[in-house]
């Protein structure tokens, strides 16, 4: 089995990155690899998982505190260290409750123990969605599959067989932590630990549910429908509340955060609300004036070309950008002009121009003349 690459460097972040540096350059890296943009690309797949692996370590604090002091053996669930609360001591030591016994809770340690059993929220889970360019201008309905925890139906939660039920743990009578003695550098002090027998549940299950094995919850598929507004930006993310993980002990679902990833356009680029799009014409139509036809996100519409039109020129279509989102009126769209040279010239064509060039005089190339003036003025000195 080839060897794990460094977190890290999947991301391409140092180890001295924020939170917000760590989740953008996820979001960099997914949206790189994910499988919607390389359809069967074996290699894509792997590096989107690996991507996935990353980030789901180094975005947990605790694991990210494993990982970073043991690598990759510190989140391994089959090293001693991987598990929660890995101690330099051996033992789920809360050097708080050392704290908290010597010094009576002097700086900020310690304090009141939650209860194991209590309703917990559920934690968020995020998912990506893809749509095009006109998709987003115009809004759309998708269905957004995803992975998250939900409670194991058999169990109901529990993680008890069907027809049993959890006991309270009779090493720590429910508490879910039990009171050791434990030597120190301040002497022999009592300190509390997670009880090992339920690992800080307070109960303890005698036949564990098949389906889940014991743990209550199942990770499984799902999809939900969403609707995205029109005017939506590249990257905007869209919460759907109470379809992440489900609770525990009976508490609220998370979230789900779909991040809408809006694929380019070969035509247009999105500025703000506005578009922006270049359009080639020909020497003829650029000097003469025409009337063309303009692509826009509702179609195409009939423009007037002036004459005498110059290279780079922008002309613009009011109300033909993207809709402001969420609110009323919409952006605009802008045309840049670019004047295709003609290539290829057959002997009569050449002629032709060498003809008109005969016929031109200063008044119809004034840049021309102007910047030879510069430079008659520049060599007279």
């Amino acid at each position: 089995m080839a060897e794990k690459r460094d977190y890290y460097e999947v991301l391409g972040v140092d180890k001295n990155a924020s939170e917000t540096d760590i989740k953008k350059a996820f979001r960099q890296c997914a949206k790189k690899y994910h499988p919607d943009l390389h359809p069967g690309d074996k290699e894509a797949e792997a590096k989107f998982k690996e991507v996935n692996e990353a980030y789901e370590v180094l975005s947990d604090k605790e694991k990210k505190a494993r990982y970073d002091q043991f690598g990759h053996a510190g989140v391994d669930p089959n090293f001693g260290a991987g598990g929660p609360g890995g101690s330099p001591f051996g033992q789920d030591i809360d050097l708080g409750d050392i704290f908290n016994s010597v010094f009576g809770g002097f700086g900020g340690f310690g304090g009141r123990r939650s209860n194991p059993n209590a309703p917990r929220r559920g934690t968020d889970v995020e998912a990506n969605v893809f749509i095009s360019f006109e998709e987003a201008a115009k809004g759309t309905s998708k269905q957004v599959q995803y992975k998250a925890i939900s409670t194991c139906p058999e169990c109901n939660g529990t993680g008890a067989e069907k027809g049993t039920t959890p006991k309270t743990c009779p090493s720590c009578g429910g508490s879910g932590r039990v009171t050791i003695n434990q030597r120190t550098p301040f002497g022999v002090v009592q300190t509390q630990r997670s009880c090992d027998a339920c690992h800080g549940q307070g109960k303890v299950v005698d036949k564990p549910c098949r389906h889940c094995d014991g743990k209550g919850r199942i990770r499984k598929s799902k999809t939900v429908d969403i609707n995205i507004p029109a005017g939506i930006n590249d990257e905007q993310i869209l919460n759907v509340g109470g379809h992440g993980n489900s609770g525990i002990n009976g508490g609220p679902a998370g979230d789900l955060h779909v991040y809408v990833n809006v694929r380019p356009h070969s035509v247009f680029e999105r500025r703000g609300d506005d578009v922006w799009c270049d359009m080639p014409i020909t020497f003829a139509q650029a000097t003469l004036g025409a009337e063309v036809t303009v692509p826009t996100l509702d179609g195409k519409v009939k423009y007037s070309i002036h004459e005498g039109t110059q290279p780079n020129d922008i002309f613009k279509l009011k109300g033909k950008g993207f809709p402001h989102l969420n609110s009323r009126g919409r952006g605009d769209q802008y045309v840049k002009v670019t004047v295709e040279i003609p290539k290829n010239l057959s002997s009569k064509q050449k002629e032709l121009i060498k003809e008109l060039q005969r016929l031109s005089s200063d008044k119809n190339y004034q840049k021309n003349k102007s910047f030879m003036d510069k430079l008659k003025d520049l060599f007279t000195e």
